[in-house]
């Protein structure tokens, strides 16, 4: 028998970018699958006289019970037609389906409901005129003079409080201050603020001299002052670059997202928050840390950190919607060459992942800096 009865089903679109498929298999189809059924369920029973996975059907089915072959059934038989349901309907399907039995008797047709969650559809803003209006006040990475003196000082005040701690050490004495009334106290100074004194601009800082900025960085990485400002410079002005490049971009899919129309599947949040406390497990293992100690050590439980990430996630969700559509749109792919390359060099490091889904999150990482390099030239 074909398998166009899968053309007779209900077909209907429900909240939250979901679809529910409802209709009934044929008792033929179901039957293709009972030989499979029965052997899956003989392998886990065992009767005296006869070899595991080699009972006879009736001996079998007086054990486990006729619903149960019939419910073994009916999932083989669902998983067989599932990918033919959403090719027939064009489903564009994302995520796990959730599938229940409405009917099963010996003899009759099957009849289930399964809801699948599914891309949804995305309405984008003119996002080329709105990318080109933002980027035309877009601000510059200037670094000024002031930047200049002012991370010289902070540099410099760092450097005091290192050198002022590392003495304290090789003292071997234990840190002192003296209060205003001239009582002696142990421990560091504080301010008003309850901040060490070594935090503050108030701890007296060393001159900027050639011998001085030799000490800093790597040996031999700056021969005089003016070559270290020149360097610092240089240094700032590619740290303000970045994260200019990086507030113009968010601010810019901020709007788009703000004009798109769509609703945002549940299931894109709970995979973005799974993501997050994969990397955030990740993280933790590598500072040699266990989770419950950790989550103990901050007060707060799973749910509790779930419940605070749920608007990052939503909007992480929403970014990679939207970047993914305009992609679509604009005939956007990753460099097989680049993704290639990139995929073997994270592969190289992380020797025990899986190389699909390593290769799918380069090609989405790249995709999207295509994406926002696109935008960035409206």
């Amino acid at each position: 028998m074909s398998n166009d009865f899968v053309k007779n089903f209900s077909i209907t679109k429900e909240a939250g970018s979901t679809v529910k498929v409802t209709g009934e298999v044929p008792e033929t189809e179901l039957k293709k699958h009972r030989a499979a059924a029965l052997k899956a369920l003989g392998e886990h029973v065992k009767v005296d006289g006869f070899r595991p996975g080699h009972l006879p059907e009736s001996v079998l089915v007086s054990k486990v019970g006729e619903l149960n072959v019939l419910n073994e059934m009916a999932e083989r038989a669902l998983a067989n037609i599932y990918p033919i349901i959403l090719a027939t309907h064009k489903i564009d399907a994302i995520g796990h389906p959730q599938v229940s039995i409405t009917k099963i008797t010996a003899g009759s047709p099957l009849g289930f409901a399964i809801t699948i969650s599914v891309m949804p559809e995305i309405t984008l803003p003119d996002y080329k005129t709105l990318s080109h209006e933002m980027n035309q006040s877009k601000d510059e990475a200037l670094v000024t003079d002031e930047d200049i003196e002012e991370q010289i000082k902070n540099i410099l005040r760092q450097k005091a409080a290192y050198e002022r701690l590392q003495k304290k050490a090789a003292d071997g004495t234990p840190e002192t201050h003296t209060h205003e009334d001239g009582t002696v106290h142990e421990g560091p100074a504080h301010d008003g603020e309850g901040k060490p004194l070594e935090d503050t601009e108030d701890l007296p800082t060393p001159e900027l001299t050639d011998d001085l900025v030799k000490t800093l960085g790597t040996p031999g990485q700056f021969e005089n002052v003016a070559d270290f400002k020149v360097k610092l410079r240089e240094h700032l002005t590619i740290e303000k670059t970045r994260d200019t490049i990086a507030a113009h971009r968010a601010a810019l899919t901020d709007k788009i997202i703000e004009a798109s129309t769509f609703e945002l599947p549940q299931i894109m949040i709970d995979s973005e928050l799974n993501q997050m406390f994969a990397q955030m497990d990740e993280d933790i293992k590598r500072a040699g840390l266990k989770m419950d100690d950790y989550l103990t050590h901050i007060k707060k439980t799973r749910d509790d950190l779930k419940n605070e990430w749920t608007g990052a996630a939503e909007k992480r969700a929403r970014l990679q919607l939207v970047l993914n559509e305009i992609a679509k749109q604009e005939k956007i792919e990753p460099e097989k060459e680049k993704l290639e390359e990139e995929t073997k060099h994270l592969l190289e490091h992380y020797k025990d992942a899986d190389q699909n889904r390593v290769r799918i999150y380069v090609a989405s990482v790249l995709q999207n800096e295509a994406v926002m390099k696109f935008l960035e030239t409206q």
